[in-house]
């Protein structure tokens, strides 16, 4: 996996690219009910403010009803805070469930954006020949966009709330606040609404000290991200290969990578404490001084008997609010964990951008140096025209390939290993980027293509066997019939069995699946890759003959080194070094007449 860091943009570059991620949704044809929802929500957000400045009122009638032993006036202000609670309870249920609505939507809208940009143009595949510093894309589709979202939803509803808060609280407070006496140099000064001041001086010497302290914990976050997932798919990994890992009696070597990945999670995790620690130190310590602030800060006027209990109470109230509106960027910025606040918002969008970026430089690339190219043609023939293949890095593996395969041929393309092989099978199938000259498809190219390790996809025996068709296409009695056909009548039973299936099934039975498919899909053309490595030459030369009778107006495309398979294949086509250390190819009918349909 790739352990490219993400470097640290500019605050400019970082909100361009936060618009970037926000913006397509809000444009989107789900634009209409997104916009509602928001709306909704944000009306929530302002009633519940009101809601906070009636409870505000009541703080004064309340307090000055219990100071004055007014029992009438005690139990109407019990009555009516009954009625204000059940109202905020109702507003607060709703809109949590309104923003859960919408964050649900928008997770969904975004996760089917980026799976299509991700799979389209086969990206997901170049992006691993590149290594465009993309690393577990499979976190930034999963977690990193669900994190996104519930964070730019919390984060700007939050700042909405800190606002409208501190527009409602900050005429109230300084409306008790009166004025402040302040004697200088003799002479005698009013500051009007001075809690106002003070509250607003004791938030941004707050807010700056937290930036000052929390501001290290973005780098940190991104970072143990990229370890969380590293370690997960070493995990994923070894499970995928547990029996390769069991014949080398590798295990002390796998628990050795286990360690070394884990050690990363667990250092970067000790970094991410220790920085907590302090900010949480910090906040906490802030959060119980603001309890008392207040009353410190109006006391002076209660005991000169300006305020009764009911105004101190409110006043305290009303300061809390502004000084909580005002504090706000510190509640986001530490959050309630490593992973959440500004600095676990900023490390995701740094992440999807990151992944974005790449994901577009990918197909762009791969427009701007297509060289190879792919066209479709008027005759029924595969042609290659003067085709260079190369590796990412620019090594010449096959250099100046041209080459005819007509419809209905039998064609072996033979070589040594390393010679190219698979790399020409790939630049058939339209997935090898890396080359120049030109490919010619037929008219009408329908094409299958047997890598020599199938692929499974999880879910039912059926899904595999017909994949990549949906599995209603084929009746029962079809995928039964191609199952038996390829010498796997004990999986007859199990088409509706879910399993991981590449671990289920032996090498030789994920190929046997794969020459079911071969049969139930009826290409046009068929290209195999090594498709018979796993079985031994009787099973190969049955399977091989039932193509052949199966598939009998089908181009049968085999790269392999078995000769065996030559007299199955009427034209071969060796690989062949040049001086340069590339390859060529040289086509050759066959000295001896090839196998006749049906024989063994």
């Amino acid at each position: 996996m790739s352990t490219t860091r993400q470097q640290s943009t500019g605050p400019s570059r970082f909100w361009r690219d936060s618009w970037t991620l926000i913006r397509p949704y809000w444009t989107s044809e789900e634009k209409t009910a997104a916009w509602i929802l928001l709306l909704v929500i944000i009306a929530m957000t302002l009633t519940s403010v009101y809601m906070d400045v009636l409870f505000n009122r009541w703080y004064n009638l309340f307090y000055d009803a219990l100071q004055a032993k007014n029992k009438l006036a005690f139990f109407h202000q019990m009555w009516r805070f009954c009625v204000l609670a059940t109202i905020y309870i109702v507003i607060g249920v709703y809109a949590t469930y309104l923003t859960q609505m919408l964050q649900v939507r928008w997770r969904r809208w975004l996760t089917d954006s980026y799976l299509q940009q991700w799979l389209a143009d086969r990206t997901y595949y170049r992006l691993q020949l590149v290594n465009g510093g993309t690393d577990n894309p499979d976190q930034r589709i999963s977690e990193d966009l669900r994190m996104f979202v519930d964070q730019t939803l919390s984060l700007s509803l939050g700042l909405l709330n800190a606002v409208v808060t501190l527009i409602a609280f900050v005429g109230i407070l300084w409306g008790l606040s009166g004025a402040l006496e302040i004697g200088l140099n003799g002479s005698r000064y009013l500051l009007y609404g001075y809690m106002v001041w003070v509250a607003m001086a004791y938030a941004t010497v707050g807010s700056w000290l937290t930036h000052l302290i929390g501001r290290p914990l973005i780098g940190l976050n991104f970072a143990q991200q990229r370890f969380e997932a590293d370690f997960r798919f070493n995990l994923v990994r070894f499970r995928e290969n547990a029996e390769g890992v069991a014949l080398y009696h590798g295990e002390k070597d796998e628990l050795r990578g286990f360690r070394a990945r884990f050690t990363e999670v667990f250092s970067n995790w000790w970094r991410i404490m220790r920085r907590q620690k302090l900010l949480n130190f910090y906040t906490s310590g802030y959060g119980q001084v603001a309890i008392i602030f207040p009353f410190l800060v109006a006391a002076p006027r209660f005991f000169s008997g300006a305020l009764l209990l009911g105004g101190l109470m409110q006043t305290a109230n009303a300061f809390g609010n502004v000084q909580r509106s005002l504090s706000w960027f510190i509640n986001a910025y530490s959050g309630t964990g490593p992973n959440t606040g500004f600095a676990g918002w900023k490390a995701s969008v740094e992440r999807l951008t990151s992944f974005h970026n790449n994901v577009l430089a990918t197909r762009l690339r791969r427009v701007s140096h297509a060289r190879l190219t792919r066209r479709s043609g008027t005759e029924g023939r595969l042609d290659l025209q003067h085709v260079d293949l190369l590796l990412p890095n620019g090594t010449p593996l096959l250099s100046d390939a041209s080459l005819s395969l007509d419809p209905g041929a039998r064609i072996l393309i033979r070589g040594a290993s390393g010679s190219g092989k698979s790399t020409l099978f790939r630049a058939l199938a339209g997935i090898w980027p890396f080359g120049r000259g030109s490919i010619v498809e037929p008219a009408r190219f329908d094409a299958l293509f047997l890598p020599q390790r199938p692929y499974f996809p999880l879910g039912t025996l059926r899904e595999a066997v017909c994949y990549p068709a949906p599995p209603d296409r084929f009746t029962d009695a079809q995928v039964s019939d191609a199952l038996s056909a390829v010498g796997l009548p004990q999986l007859q039973s199990r088409l509706d069995e879910s399993s991981n299936w590449t671990l289920q099934l032996s090498g030789g039975e994920q190929q046997r699946v794969a020459f079911a498919r071969a049969l139930l899909h009826q290409p046009g053309w068929l290209f195999l890759d090594e498709a018979t490595s796993h079985l031994d030459e009787a099973d190969q030369a049955r399977l091989y003959d039932l193509l052949l009778r199966s598939l009998k107006d089908s181009t049968i495309v085999s790269i392999a080194h078995r000769s065996e398979l030559a007299r199955y294949h009427p034209v071969r086509i060796d690989l062949r070094s040049t001086a340069d250390g590339s390859h060529t190819l040289t086509e050759a009918r066959q000295a001896l007449p090839a196998v006749s349909v049906g024989s063994a």
